[in-house]
Order: structure tokens, then sequence, then C-alpha cells
């Protein structure tokens, strides 16, 4: 573990937790986005079937919402400014606010996905310790591309249009809202790139199929693959954010 990487998570975690308005949405919002979908559904027991690739987006767009907002008010605070002065690496800067951001997005995962299954009682069938692992895989890489995508927008307005242009394409291509084998053969290779994909087939394989992790490796790897990668573009490109 980088040298500071573990104090710079523990002040982002502080300035966050001072923030009553920020951690009152941190709890809320989930709550509410997930009332407003399952009480929409026509067919409740439509959510049995949905709501493991509900859950995986859920947490690829909250996370990657608070760490890019959050991130980037670090930026405009001149927070980061003076982490960059300091002798603090850049990997310990990625790392640290990685850890920070990671606990509220934990947060945020942990009550949609116990909200759903508990107030609209949808079953599953794999372990629950494994399902949650296989979440915080997500969620990690949901953080580093939050922090990754940050670095070029420099003002909250810039970084919500990243929304569309980021997290979209994985709720349309990842296979959110249709399966993937039904779309043409190019939309399918894109498909295979996208982070939601592995994530809505290995959360739909543990929950519904009652997969393990070992079954499921192939998608977790990716998603471990994919946060590795993130995080060393988010410290490259974090200099550039800086001065931008």
């Amino acid at each position: 573990m980088p040298k500071y990487a573990i104090a710079i998570a523990s002040r982002v975690i502080k300035q966050i937790w001072r923030d009553h308005r920020t951690l009152g949405l941190i709890f809320i919002v989930p709550v509410v986005v997930m009332t407003l979908i399952g009480y929409s559904l026509p067919d409740r027991t439509l959510l049995n079937s949905v709501a493991p690739a509900l859950i995986a987006m859920m947490a690829l767009f909250m996370s990657f919402l608070l760490t890019g907002i959050s991130f980037l008010r670090e930026r405009s605070q001149g927070t980061m400014e003076r982490l960059m002065a300091s002798p603090v690496s850049q990997l310990d800067i990625v790392l640290g606010y990685l850890l920070g951001f990671m606990v509220f997005a934990l947060i945020q995962t942990l009550i949609i996905f116990f909200f759903t299954v508990q107030v609209f009682e949808v079953p599953y069938r794999g372990e629950l310790w494994q399902i949650l692992i296989f979440q915080i895989a997500i969620v990690v890489g949901s953080v580093t591309l939050g922090i990754f995508t940050s670095t070029f927008a420099r003002n909250e307005f810039q970084m919500v249009q990243f929304i569309p242009l980021v997290i979209m394409p994985q709720v349309f291509l990842g296979g959110v809202l249709w399966p993937v084998d039904q779309m043409n053969g190019f939309l399918q290779s894109v498909s295979q790139l996208l982070p939601m994909t592995y994530a809505v087939e290995g959360l739909r394989n543990i929950m519904l199929a009652g997969q393990s992790l070992g079954d499921v490796a192939q998608d977790l790897l990716y998603l471990i693959g994919f946060a590795a990668f993130m995080s060393v573009l988010a410290a490259l490109t974090i200099r550039r954010g800086v001065n931008a």
C-alpha cells in the first residue's frame, strides 16, 4: 500500500461524513430510486428476473456519479493542487481517493441490494457473501472510472455531460434492457468491452442460477482488470486534470 493513500482516504471519508446534506442524499437517493423502479413495474414478479441487472446498473451509475462529482470538487477547491505539490505520489492520490469514495459507493450499493431483496422480496439463490464480493468488484471499477473521467471535466456541468456518454452505452449495450445476443454483431463486439456486460452476466448467474464466484471467474477477472486499467489511466491523467 502506498505510504500516503490511507491518510488521503481518511481525509476524504471525514470530509464527506461532515457534509450532512451529502451524507443524507447518499442514504436517501438509492431508496427513492429503487422504490420508484419497484412500484412502477406493472408486474412485480418481473423484478425477480431483472433485479440483478438493475442492481448492477445502479451500483455503476451511483458510484460513477458520486466519485466523479466529489473528485471534481476536490480539484475546484485546490486540494488536488496542494497534494500534487507535496511528496505524495500520483498512485497515492488515486488509491487514496479510491478507498475514500469506495466506502460511500459501497454503502449506496448495499442499500440498493438489501432494499431490493427485502422490501420487494426478490429471491436469490447464490451465497450472500459471494454476491457482495462481486458487487465490490463492480463498485471499484465504477469508482476508478469516475476518477478517470472527472480529470477531463472542468466543472460539474461538464461532468454531468459525461453521464450519457459513459453510462448510457453501458445500459443499452450491457445487457440491462435486453440480451446482448439479440443485438447485431457489431454492437455485440462493443458490448464485450463494457464492464456492465460482465457485471450483469456475473451477478445474474450468481443471483438467479446460484453459481459461485468460481463459476463467474471470467466476469470477475474482467471487472478486476478493468478497475486496475482505469486506476493506471487515472494516475497518468490526474496531473492533466489539475492543470486544466
